[in-house]
């Protein structure tokens, strides 16, 4: 039997700071407004897959977390198919690094795995075929612009091609040539930043963002107005508090949005709620925090799900966790609760708590994810790490 090709990358999860929301094209997956989101760093949450190539193989294959997967799925040929046809163009234009020896006709197996839960509101679709198109175009040697491809498995994985702070600029064009992502700033220019994920449930959502969306272009006439008036001035103003570290304007623009996101769902008829009483008190406690404190030092967003994404400074990191394990008691104790970056122990001032006025909600939050801007996209050297074994199929875990 010929021995596969193996290639294995990771790419990382996004989070929007100004909201994409509802397409102008369903099929190339062409937005109604441009978008910036902050990638998290991959030591806490990655998507990792192997690509393997093989003339022996007889179809293409796909495991997704251990499962084997339907490959038909249209998004997934689109990506596939692209990477093919530029992997084609590439040889057949004579470029020495395209021989056959990733053997053009030969079929692909894909295994994919998530270090966090799927389909939880935490942009997992983005982070899976970001790296989907990423592994696809090491394993076939295809390079460029591979977010206008990874754009067409879902759209918020284009912005998960690059580190740091990115926008996916809308673009003007019918065939969504111009409809790609962009670095505005690397992980390394904002270091203090700091990002907490508060995971409120991992069940699915009730209701995907794919159909979601559809609905809301129909009939919300309050997300035609944010995506003509609202997002264009909101992107300058973002990129400029972004590049001038400026912690309180870029907090304000954050919630403004996620908010206005959450009110075109309202508006959707019928409505949509993604949030939940946890993701309610949530937003009251930071928006008290910040009253309290005088200054705006938390700020939140939220997805088509109820998990919170606090924002802050590594400084305000210690005493905004012990709010928020006061408020939301753990069912365990401190250490699970708490997985990634480590957190240092802070006491909270009587005063504050008082303050707050919130009632406790045992149990609201399951744990927090610590995390900070990370890198994009990155090809794992280690053989020992693939998720295929030397005959391309997935590895038993132990």
């Amino acid at each position: 039997m010929d021995k596969p090709s193996i290639v294995t990358c990771t790419a990382p999860v996004n989070i929007a700071v100004i909201k994409y929301w509802g397409k102008r094209d369903e099929d190339l997956i062409l937005p109604i407004n441009s978008s910036l989101s902050v990638t998290l760093h991959q030591d806490q949450l990655k998507t990792t897959t192997t690509v393997a190539i093989s003339r022996s193989f007889q179809e293409d294959r796909l495991w997704l977390n251990g499962k084997e997967e339907d490959i038909t799925h249209q998004r997934l040929q689109s990506c596939l198919r692209e990477i093919r046809r530029l992997a084609r163009k590439r040889q057949h234009d004579g470029d020495a690094r395209a021989t056959d020896s990733v053997g053009l006709s030969h079929k692909v197996h894909i295994c994919s795995v998530n270090n966090f839960p799927t389909a939880a509101g935490l942009a997992s679709s983005a982070a899976g075929f970001a790296c989907l198109v990423y592994t696809l175009a090491q394993a076939f040697g295809v390079e460029g612009e591979l977010s206008g491809i990874a754009r067409q498995g879902s759209g918020s994985a284009c912005r998960s091609m690059y580190g740091g702070f990115v926008q996916w600029i809308m673009g003007s064009k019918e065939d969504g040539k111009d409809s790609v992502a962009q670095q505005v700033e690397p992980e390394s220019h904002w270091p203090e930043l700091r990002i907490l994920v508060l995971v409120a449930s991992s069940e699915r959502k009730p209701i995907g963002s794919t159909s979601g969306m559809q609905t809301s272009v129909q009939t919300s006439s309050l997300l035609q107005h944010r995506a003509d008036a609202v997002v264009p001035r909101r992107m300058v103003d973002m990129i400029e508090a972004v590049r001038k570290k400026d912690f309180p304007a870029f907090a304000e623009l954050t919630m403004k949005d996620s908010n206005q996101f959450h009110a075109t769902c309202l508006d959707t008829h019928p409505p949509i709620f993604y949030l939940s009483s946890v993701s309610q008190q949530i937003i009251h406690l930071v928006h008290r925090y910040n009253k309290y404190c005088g200054e705006t030092r938390v700020a939140y967003s939220f997805d088509a799900g109820p998990n919170a994404v606090i924002f802050t400074l590594q400084q305000f990191v210690p005493e905004f966790v012990q709010l928020v394990q006061h408020f939301f008691p753990p069912d365990r104790n401190g250490e699970d609760f708490i997985k990634g970056l480590p957190v240092k122990c802070a006491a909270l001032p009587l005063e504050l708590k008082q303050n707050i006025g919130l009632e406790p909600v045992p149990k609201g939050i399951s744990y927090i994810i610590s995390t900070k801007a990370g890198p994009g996209p990155r090809v794992v050297d280690d053989p020992s790490e693939h998720l295929l074994s030397a005959e391309g199929l997935p590895k038993k875990t132990a």
